[in-house]
């Protein structure tokens, strides 16, 4: 797992390489990803946007943004964690994400970005 805070707002990621929705054959690799974002400030935020940037070890990237997370703009309370599985797909076994959230503050509106730590994306046969 691997974790950052940003602004009073810790994000924590970790994957799962998915053989039975992978095809090696045919350059697909699946990975599920869960999503912990925990609200360590004194102020609501709601999560509004996301920006991803996937990585193959090929060198290809990809680039993947939109409104909120597996659609929701969830509102998260001072104390409070949401959590959610995504998933992406590789053309190598091998790869890694990076990205931010868009946060915007209910106190006043404010918008602020939160680092998503880059993870890799990993089938366990090549960590042998």
């Amino acid at each position: 797992m691997v974790t950052a805070i940003t602004d009073g707002v810790k994000v924590s990621v970790e994957t799962v390489y998915q053989p039975e929705y992978s095809n090696p054959a045919n350059e697909h690799y699946m990975f599920a990803y869960r999503v912990e974002i925990s609200n360590l400030s004194d102020y609501a935020v709601q999560l509004m946007r996301r920006q991803w940037f996937i990585f193959d070890s090929n060198s290809s990237r990809r680039e993947v943004e939109g409104e909120g997370v597996v659609g929701l703009q969830p509102i998260i309370q001072p104390g409070e964690t949401h959590v959610y599985v995504s998933g992406c797909n590789l053309k190598t076994d091998m790869g890694s994400m990076k990205g931010t959230y868009l946060m915007r503050r209910d106190i006043d509106g404010s918008e602020f970005d939160v680092d998503i730590p880059e993870f890799q994306l990993i089938a366990p046969y090549k960590l042998n």
